[in-house]
């Protein structure tokens, strides 16, 4: 929330009870009484040639590995072990926000956002989120939306 507040980027804070075994973008959407394609959930892959890919997804959706291998210039993409997580982005499993991870990774955005005016992401924390608009993340992250899920 820092780094949104740092480039004058409005926000809405959500802020929820987390239990490790409800961690997924459904049981959010559920705590938050939202619709699930609202909530995005951040996953980390990496690229063959890239190293480290962040996409953004909405939570009802899969992430097709090939579409992200192919719009972040990579022969093939595989999801980031868990052990790693915290390492490469500094956040942990069920707090991982496609804003301020340790460096900027390439970070692709579904193009799923576009339907939103805004869209809610993990704010770094178990049990806290944040909404604002797609563009917002994109202008943060250097992003791009494209199409990523099956």
């Amino acid at each position: 929330m820092r780094i949104v507040e740092q480039h004058k980027i409005a926000y809405k804070e959500y802020e929820f009870e987390w239990s490790e075994d409800h961690l997924s973008a459904d049981s959010v959407a559920e705590k938050l009484a939202i619709e699930e394609g609202e909530i995005f959930k951040t996953l980390v892959t990496v690229g063959n040639k890239t190293g480290p890919v962040v996409a953004v997804i909405p939570g009802n959706k899969e992430l097709d590995l090939k579409k992200l291998a192919s719009a972040s210039g990579n022969k093939k993409v595989e999801m980031l072990h868990l052990k790693d997580l915290e390492e490469t982005t500094g956040y942990i499993r069920g707090g991982c926000s496609p804003i301020g991870m340790k460096k900027l990774f390439p970070t692709y955005l579904a193009k799923e956002a576009s339907d939103y005016t805004t869209i809610i992401v993990s704010a770094g924390k178990r049990g806290l989120q944040i909404e604002l608009p797609a563009a917002s993340i994109l202008q943060v992250t250097n992003g791009a939306i494209v199409d990523l899920t099956t």
